[in-house]
């Protein structure tokens, strides 16, 4: 980890925002060489879901996705995020889930109807016995393609929902909760939200595809929430992207870990030493 990555150091503005919102934007994350780049290798692999079946009119979902090209895997430890998802969660942290997503056209005509609200995590919003639920977690989307304007299958968010363990949705299931906005960026965006802000995937009444790289980071304890098939990257990895991608030392080492377990906080030890305790 080279120590300039932290001239991207979560700030305290962007981390008031995070907290009172449950979300932060930050543009032009990516370079144009960057996103051309990674829209080669997710344009191969849409293809090649389109050649095994996957209907063209529906969104592809597609988890795992890491081992796919390094063009993926570097930015597991992207040095213009990773300070920033330390920053919020610390350094007991992995990429717990990564997926991206592919939202076609759908040739239909727009309509009113709610879409579908969520907290992320599944059945962590039902058994964990505490309000607010908790963070645990937090997702970085980076978007390949221009979700400037509405209706292109935009990202839709209730910013500061993420201390509400319930969201208010109209009764008749016509139109947004209140205070429901579409997250509009341009492409090498990313974006980070809290995995408990209220949110929702939407139709794409334009004519372009969207594209949507999804890096989920949770604290090291929480189980994996996609087959994440990376250990073969361990070998060629260094110490704190291997921790990234799942290794440890033993199993205890994901509730007590050691220095072994988490390099991360070893290096932030010497240059970030605010963040350890």
């Amino acid at each position: 980890m080279n120590p300039s990555c932290l001239q991207y150091a979560l700030t305290e503005e962007e981390r008031k925002t995070f907290l009172e919102t449950g979300y932060l934007i930050v543009e032009d994350a990516l370079s144009p060489e960057q996103v051309a780049a990674l829209t080669v290798e997710f344009d191969r692999i849409y293809d090649d879901k389109l050649k095994a079946g996957h209907d063209p009119k529906t969104a592809l979902f597609y988890p795992n996705f890491i081992p796919d090209h390094d063009v993926f895997l570097n930015l597991v430890d992207y040095e213009k995020v990773l300070p920033k998802v330390w920053g919020i969660l610390g350094w007991n942290i992995y990429l717990y889930h990564a997926h991206m997503i592919a939202t076609p056209p759908n040739g239909q005509a727009k309509n009113d109807n709610t879409f579908g609200w969520h907290q992320d995590s599944g059945r962590v919003n039902q058994e964990m016995e505490s309000h607010p639920r908790p963070r645990l977690s937090l997702k970085v989307a980076y978007f390949l393609s221009d979700v400037s304007e509405p209706d292109r299958g935009n990202f839709w968010i209730v910013p500061g929902s993420h201390l509400n363990d319930n969201l208010q949705l109209p009764a008749d299931r016509q139109g947004q909760p209140e205070g429901a906005i579409p997250v509009r960026v341009k492409p090498g965006t990313a974006v980070f939200f809290d995995r408990r802000l209220w949110h929702a995937g939407t139709p794409n009444w334009s004519e372009l595809q969207r594209k949507v790289l999804f890096y989920g980071y949770g604290y090291r304890w929480i189980r994996t929430k996609d087959d994440m098939t990376v250990q073969h990257l361990w070998d060629k990895s260094d110490p704190i992207r291997r921790q990234l991608l799942g290794a440890g030392v033993n199993c205890n080492g994901y509730y007590t870990p050691t220095d072994a377990d988490v390099p991360l906080r070893v290096w932030l030890k010497e240059h970030q030493p605010e963040l350890v305790r």
